[in-house]
């Protein structure tokens, strides 16, 4: 790290320390050619992901949108808080670990009914008919029709 005094290139850290509830980490560092001590902060690079729409837009990520989404699908059901904050937590650590800059809506919507399906089957039907955009009835019935025969085996 380069001295803010006198720009040399040989500083050594003198003390660390977590900050900003452990997401970064305070260094104290110490010029070996002018003396002077200055403050650096390190923190993790966020990888910004951008969301291809179905109509072709894009947008960057936005973990709140998925959070109202599964909390409407579950609302009136037995679905704690701290379930549906873990599903969000999973869908958005599986994005940043694919290292894609863009990826897609549909893409994303899936992982949210995987998600569901394992937690409320309520719940997935409810998000399910409103992310494929249930037309009809029938729509409706055969969504349910795949989770009972799931249920049997």
């Amino acid at each position: 790290m380069r001295c803010p005094y006198c720009e040399n290139i040989d500083t050594k850290v003198v003390d660390s320390r977590p900050t900003d509830e452990g997401k970064a980490i305070r260094r104290r560092r110490l010029c070996e050619e002018c003396g002077k001590r200055f403050t650096t902060y390190e923190k993790l690079e966020e990888n910004i992901i951008m969301v291809i729409k179905k109509n072709g837009q894009r947008e960057s990520f936005d973990r709140n949108k998925i959070l109202n989404g599964i909390v409407k699908a579950c609302e009136k059901r037995p679905v704690p808080m701290a379930t549906i904050e873990g599903i969000v937590d999973n869908i958005e650590r599986g994005l940043n670990n694919m290292m894609e800059k863009e990826v897609e809506s549909t893409f994303i919507g899936e992982l949210i009914m995987d998600e569901l399906k394992k937690v409320d089957d309520v719940a997935y039907v409810r998000f399910a008919s409103v992310y494929r955009e249930f037309k009809d009835a029938d729509t409706f019935i055969k969504e349910l029709e795949k989770l009972l025969k799931r249920d049997a085996k």
